[in-house]
């Protein structure tokens, strides 16, 4: 299976969002919604506290721009559409483009939560994937006691497949933790 490319950089308009790559600038938006919403979010994203400055969250922006052009990794930074907030982030991540399958992630600003963005967000996600992209195979993981993520993939029609026991180190508290492998298949979604 080819790679996909890209002739424009992708970007989307959705009924309350604006979702476009990363891009230099971000940094700043990046750091205060992750500063904000720490205590929420360090319990499943362990990468949640790696960035200490506003510079660091602007480096880190600029690599992910990198990996979006180099299709390594696709993270899109979502923001509000009446007020132009960044709220969050969305992506395409752990591809193997030779099936083609891919992992979406997700994160919302604690300020924004419990409003339907993130739903919203992932819909065009999935549609990007499997019409632009031609992704075979999409999956959520997530630790079984994260009960928002896990209610945006069941809300979307994927379908638990397995949980993987103590297969990570637990992020809030000593020992393991066990993670969701939610699927959803092309041929599944296009007939729904």
């Amino acid at each position: 299976m080819m790679q996909a490319s890209f002739n424009t950089v992708p970007t989307f308009k959705t009924k309350r969002l604006f979702i476009r790559p990363p891009k230099e600038g971000d940094g700043q938006a990046l750091f205060e919604s992750l500063q904000t919403s720490q205590n929420e979010l360090a319990p499943w994203l362990t990468w949640v506290q790696q960035f200490k400055h506003a510079g660091e969250a602007e480096e880190g922006v600029r690599q992910a721009y990198r990996d979006f052009m180099q299709l390594k990794d696709l993270r899109f930074h979502l923001f509000e559409l009446e007020s132009g907030s960044f709220i969050g982030s969305a992506g395409l991540h752990e591809i193997k483009w030779t099936v083609p399958r891919m992992e979406i992630g997700y994160w919302l600003d604690s300020r924004y939560t419990g409003k339907g963005y993130m739903v919203e967000a992932v819909q065009q996600l999935i549609s990007f994937a499997f019409y632009t992209l031609q992704a075979h195979r999409l999956e959520i993981r997530c630790d079984p006691k994260n009960e928002k993520s896990r209610a945006i993939a069941e809300k979307l029609h994927f379908q638990l497949e397995a949980v993987l026991i103590e297969n990570e180190r637990c992020t809030y508290g000593p020992g393991f933790a066990d993670t969701c492998v939610y699927s959803l298949i092309a041929s599944t979604y296009k007939t729904t």
